[in-house]
């Protein structure tokens, strides 16, 4: 068994199939994973920091540094289940959101990131939000799949036809020579 199948077996969530079912890479896999768990816990704490601001009589701020850490919360219930192993249902939550195509959670995470924002524009929520929002592109990615092999994009590439009726066609073949016009007169 080689170092990668191991790390592979460790890694692997209770009950999982062994053999994946999609053709993202496990790389990518492992990286949303990693993302959206430091980033959601890096979006919590800088929630909280957000949260402060009410000292100063921003409501807007401390509206936005609870968004932003609920936020938080959900993806880090979501992407890393073992850190909330204190409440029952986050391990359901978890499988649930795993059983669900890739671009539901990028949508989500990508939504969940926005509202803070725009409520407070300090560098802290931008930081934080943009970490979820950056878990959510991720997803994104995934759910594009991987790309066609090289020599089949190279066929592809070769092999396109331009059928008389497009728009480039009918620009070149019927192109007319520019006229040309008295000038305007002026005294009109």
């Amino acid at each position: 068994m080689s170092f990668a199948e191991k790390l592979t077996s460790i890694m692997q969530k209770p009950g999982q199939d062994p053999v994946a079912k999609d053709d993202v890479p496990v790389w990518l896999k492992y990286a949303g994973r990693g993302l959206g768990t430091v980033g959601s816990l890096i979006a919590i704490f800088l929630g909280a920091w957000n949260s402060v601001s009410i000292l100063w009589g921003s409501i807007d701020c401390l509206i936005s540094g609870m968004w932003q850490m609920v936020a938080g919360f959900i993806v880090v219930m979501i992407e890393a289940p073992c850190c909330c192993l204190f409440i029952d249902f986050v391990q359901n939550l978890s499988d649930w959101v795993e059983k669900r195509p890739y671009w539901n959670r990028a949508g989500a995470y990508c939504l969940m990131a926005i509202p803070p924002v725009f409520l407070c524009i300090k560098m802290s929520s931008i930081f934080g939000s943009g970490l979820i929002f950056a878990t959510g592109v991720m997803y994104g990615l995934m759910s594009l799949g991987r790309k066609a092999p090289l020599p089949e994009m190279r066929s592809a590439a070769i092999n396109i036809e331009v059928p008389s009726s497009s728009m480039q066609a009918t620009l070149v073949g019927n192109a007319q020579p520019m006229g040309f016009t008295n000038r305007p007169d002026s005294n009109v």
